[in-house]
C-alpha cells in the first residue's frame, strides 16, 4: 500500500517520461517481412503504377519469398524472376525498409555498375524513404547530413550503402550485414583484378553471425548465367498454381499456352489461354489468375539450405499473357531473318529462362548458296568500301567490302597479294590496291574509305612504316587482342618503334559482330552479300570465314567466351580476320551509312570526297 502511495506521489512530468522510457525498452512486435511491407510500406509515384500502400495480395508469389528474407534460420535468398514481376521491391527495397526499421544493421544494395547504383538510389531508394513515414523519420534527420550522399544513407544505428560490382575499392571496406545483390547476370565476371564481384561482396557479411544475402537477376547465357547457378544449388522452388478446373497445382509454362498466331496478328482473335498438364482443360488468364491467392511455391530440393525462387512473366501479376504473346511473335519474326537478339532477351526476361546457345557456328554451304551476281562491280546500296588487310609471313590477304544503310554488306573483292615483306615492291602493289577505284552501273567510282592493316606477326615494324605516311588516307595498323571484355576499338596509341598510330582491336567481340550479321537470311539491315565470277568468293574463303565456333570454357574455374576452330585440320581463317578487319574499318572511320536523297550538287559533292566517291 506505501509502495502504490509513492506512486500516485509522482509528478505527471516524470510519469512520461518513465511511459517514454518504457515504450522504448517494449520488445518490438513480432512481424515477418511481408506482414511489415503490409503494414508500413508505401509505393512511390516514380517507381509503381499504382502509388499508396504496399499490398502483397497483389502479387502473392512475393510473400513466401519476403518471409524467407525476415527468417533468422535462412542465410541466402536467391530469386531467378522474370522482368517486371516486383522483384526490385519485394526483395530489394522491402528488405532495406525492414531493417532499417527493425533491425539497424550495415546494408547494402550492389548493382552492376557505379552508374546503375546511383540510379538505383535517386529513382528508388530515396523515394521509399520519403514515402514510407516510418522510413521517413528514421532518415530525416540525417538529411542534410554531409555523410549522407547519393551513395550512402546513415540512419540510427546503421547504413545503407550502394555500390557498383565494378569498382573493386567498394567492395573491399567495411563489413555488412544484409547484402542485396541486384541482376547479378549483368555483373562483370571481375572487379578489376580483385575477382568476382559477388564473392567479394558476399565475403564482406562473414562477421556477423546473422547475416542475410539476397540475389535477384533475369537470367542471360546457359552456363554463364550468376543467377542460373545459384539457382541450381538452391532449393529450387517454382511457383504453382491450381488449375481452374480440377485444382491440380501446376507451374504456367509457355508450351502449355495456346493461342492462334495469323489471328492474333491481325486482330481477329487474341486470346490466350493456358491448358492444363492434368486434366487438358484450356482456361483463360482470368481463370488461371484467380487462383493466384491460393497458389504455393513447390521446392525440387527442400533439403537445401539456401532457398531459391523461380517465377517467369506468366506468373507475374504486372504483364497480360496478350503482351507476351505480342512479344513472342515479333522476336519470332526477328529470328526467321536471322536476328536472335529479341528472341533472347524475351526468353531471358519474360520466361526467365536462360538462352543456350550451343555455340556460334555457322554453316559454309549456306553461304556459299548466296552467291549472287551483281552486274556490276559496286551494287547501288553500296555507301562507302573498306578493306581489310590480314599479314602473313609470304603474302597479304586482303577483302574489299561495301556497306550500305543499316550495315547491309557486299562482297566487292578477295585477293592475295604474295611476296617478300622485307622488300620495297610487294608494299607497293599493296598500296596500288588501296588505290584502286570500283565501278557501280551508272558509272560511278568509289575509292577505299578507310583500311585496317593486320601488324601482328613477324613484320610489325613493316606494317608501321606504311601506314604512318597514310593515316591522312585512313590507312591504319591494328594489332588484335582476344577476350570478350575487350572494346572492339580503342583510341590509337603511338607505343611503337615508328610512333605511328596504333589500333586495338578486340578481335572477339568483332568476330560476333561478323557472325551475327551472317546469320541474317534476308536482303536488309546486317545482310551479307557474296559476288558470283572470279572475285575470290569459292568454298575455301567460306570455310575460313565460318572456321571458328564460339563456346563456353572455363578459366580459372570460370565460364567464359572462347573462339575456337571448328575442324583442327583446317586453320585457314583469313577469310574472318579480313572481314573483321574491313568491319573494324567502318567503326573506326565513323561512316555515315545513311542514304543518299538527291541532295544538292554541291553537297553532294562534299559528301563524296568524305565517303571516297569519286566521278
Amino acid at each position: 500500500m506505501n509502495e502504490e502511495r509513492k506512486l500516485d506521489n509522482i509528478s505527471p512530468g516524470t510519469k512520461k517520461l518513465f511511459q517514454r522510457i518504457l515504450s522504448k525498452l517494449k520488445p518490438p512486435e513480432e512481424l515477418t517481412l511481408s506482414e511489415w511491407a503490409d503494414k508500413y510500406r508505401y509505393l512511390s509515384s516514380e517507381s509503381a503504377v499504382e502509388p499508396g500502400r504496399w499490398r502483397t495480395d497483389r502479387a502473392p508469389y512475393q510473400r513466401e519469398v519476403m518471409n524467407a528474407i525476415s527468417d533468422l534460420r535462412v542465410k541466402k535468398v536467391v530469386l531467378m524472376w522474370a522482368s517486371q514481376s516486383g522483384k526490385t521491391d519485394c526483395a530489394i527495397l522491402n528488405t532495406v525498409g525492414y531493417y532499417m526499421h527493425r533491425e539497424p544493421s550495415p546494408i547494402m544494395i550492389l548493382e552492376p555498375t557505379v552508374a546503375m547504383a546511383e540510379d538505383a538510389s535517386k529513382n528508388r531508394l530515396s523515394p521509399m524513404l520519403r514515402d514510407t513515414p516510418v522510413l521517413a523519420e528514421l532518415s530525416r534527420n540525417k538529411s542534410r547530413d554531409k555523410n549522407n550522399t547519393i551513395q550512402e544513407k546513415q540512419f540510427p544505428g546503421g547504413y545503407v550503402i550502394l555500390q557498383g560490382a565494378n569498382s573493386p575499392a567498394a567492395l573491399a571496406s567495411r563489413p555488412i550485414r544484409i547484402l542485396c545483390a541486384d541482376e547479378i547476370d549483368r555483373y562483370p565476371p571481375s572487379a578489376g583484378k580483385e575477382g568476382d564481384p559477388l564473392l567479394l561482396a558476399e565475403k564482406r557479411t562473414t562477421t556477423f553471425w546473422n547475416s542475410k544475402i539476397v540475389c535477384t537477376s533475369t537470367p542471360t547465357i546457359k552456363n554463364m548465367s550468376k543467377i542460373e547457378t545459384e539457382f541450381d544449388h538452391s532449393t529450387q522452388e517454382i511457383w504453382n498454381v491450381p488449375c481452374p478446373v480440377c485444382g491440380m497445382y501446376q507451374p504456367l509454362t509457355w508450351k502449355k499456352i495456346k493461342f492462334d498466331a495469323e489471328k492474333f496478328r491481325t486482330g481477329e482473335d487474341q486470346t490466350v489461354s493456358h491448358e492444363c498438364e492434368h486434366c487438358g482443360v484450356v482456361s483463360d488468364e482470368t481463370a488461371w489468375k484467380s487462383g493466384f491467392t491460393q497458389g504455393k511455391y513447390i521446392a525440387e530440393h527442400p533439403e537445401r539450405e539456401v532457398r531459391g525462387f523461380f517465377v517467369n512473366g506468366l506468373a507475374s501479376t504486372f504483364t497480360e499473357w496478350k503482351k507476351i504473346v505480342g512479344d513472342f511473335l515479333v522476336a519470332r519474326d526477328e529470328s526467321k531473318k536471322g536476328n536472335n537478339n529479341p528472341m533472347i532477351t524475351w526468353t531471358n526476361t519474360v520466361m526467365a529462362q536462360t538462352w543456350d546457345d550451343n555455340g556460334i557456328q555457322l554453316d559454309e554451304s549456306a553461304l556459299l548458296e548466296r552467291l549472287e551476281d551483281y552486274g556490276c562491280q559496286v551494287p547501288d546500296g553500296v555507301i562507302a568500301l573498306t578493306a581489310g588487310v590480314d599479314t602473313q609471313d609470304d603474302r597479304f590477304e586482303y577483302e574489299i567490302v561495301g556497306w550500305g544503310v543499316g550495315k547491309e554488306s557486299w562482297g566487292i573483292e578477295k585477293g592475295e597479294i604474295y611476296g617478300d615483306l622485307t622488300q620495297k615492291d610487294i608494299w607497293e602493289r599493296l598500296d596500288q590496291t588501296l588505290l584502286r577505284t570500283w565501278s557501280k552501273k551508272d558509272g560511278t567510282k568509289l575509292a577505299i574509305t578507310a583500311a585496317c592493316i593486320d601488324s601482328g606477326g613477324h613484320y610489325s615494324v613493316e606494317v608501321y612504316r606504311f601506314c604512318e605516311p597514310r593515316w591522312t588516307r585512313n590507312i591504319w595498323a591494328i594489332k588484335g587482342k582476344g577476350g570478350m571484355d575487350i572494346p572492339y576499338v580503342s583510341n590509337p596509341t603511338r607505343n611503337n618503334r615508328v610512333k605511328a598510330p596504333l589500333f586495338t582491336l578486340g578481335v572477339d567481340t568483332g568476330k560476333c559482330f561478323v557472325y551475327d550479321r551472317l546469320a541474317v537470311k534476308e536482303p536488309g539491315p546486317g545482310y551479307c552479300h557474296f559476288p558470283a565470277g572470279d572475285l575470290g568468293y569459292d568454298e575455301n574463303y567460306f570455310k575460313g570465314l565460318t572456321a571458328e565456333k564460339r563456346v563456353v570454357t572455363y578459366k580459372k574455374g570460370r565460364a567464359t567466351w572462347a573462339w575456337l576452330l571448328r575442324d583442327s585440320s583446317f586453320r585457314r581463317n583469313e577469310p574472318l580476320d579480313m572481314r573483321n578487319y574491313a568491319q573494324a574499318a567502318v567503326e573506326i572511320a565513323n561512316i555515315p551509312l545513311e542514304p543518299l536523297r538527291n541532295p544538292h550538287p554541291a553537297s553532294r559533292r562534299r559528301k563524296q570526297r568524305s565517303t571516297g566517291m569519286r566521278d
